[in-house]
């Protein structure tokens, strides 16, 4: 006979408190919040630049990182607002795409 073990709860535990968030924790929040954004951006920007040196010549690469980055942070907001929190995979699958396509975009289609 196999006996299943559960963790014992206190009876009188209370529930989580919901504390405020100040100020501090609200701009470390934000930063982490658009941190995949921008490296993404500036990775992709970067990489683009090197791997496709000619054909990128006039663009800047600013102005790469710019498109790149806006375009993820346009992203993520959007995944904020349809799933209702950050760090879903499909919102990171998403800002591949959207990054990609802005670096196409700004960097080949726009530039002939």
């Amino acid at each position: 006979m196999t006996l299943w073990l559960q963790a014992a709860k206190p009876l009188d535990a209370a529930p989580p408190r919901k504390t405020p968030v100040g100020p501090i924790d609200a701009f470390w929040h934000l930063l982490n919040f658009i941190a995949p954004a921008v490296c993404m951006g500036v990775v992709t920007a970067t990489l683009a630049k090197l791997i496709w040196r000619r054909e990128l010549q006039m663009v800047s690469w600013r102005q790469l990182s710019i498109w790149a980055i806006c375009s993820s942070l346009l992203v993520l907001v959007a995944g904020l607002a349809l799933f209702g929190h950050d760090g879903r995979s499909a919102t990171y699958g998403a800002m591949i795409v959207a990054c990609s396509l802005s670096l196409w975009w700004i960097g080949f289609v726009r530039t002939r």
